[in-house]
């Protein structure tokens, strides 16, 4: 197994912040209290998560520029 060329900037992928972001909503469902969970949908932490999974696979397969202009492979 080997790194990409880029891996120092990888955290700019819209992948990886996808990713990133469904581990955060995760933790809040399970640090949020019983009483205001019990306020929201059964499933909602698991669609939300769901969705922006998704959308970090789209954002995976698309070529993404960062700031200064340059591509990232």
């Amino acid at each position: 197994m080997k790194l990409i060329d880029n891996w120092r900037h990888a955290w700019r992928f819209l992948s990886v912040q996808a990713m990133s972001l469904a581990l955060a909503i995760q933790g809040a469902w399970l640090n949020i209290p019983d009483d205001l969970r019990a306020h929201l949908p059964d499933r909602a932490a698991t669609y939300v998560t769901a969705g922006v999974l998704f959308l970090g696979l789209i954002g995976r397969v698309f070529q993404q520029r960062g700031s200064d202009g340059t591509t990232d492979r």
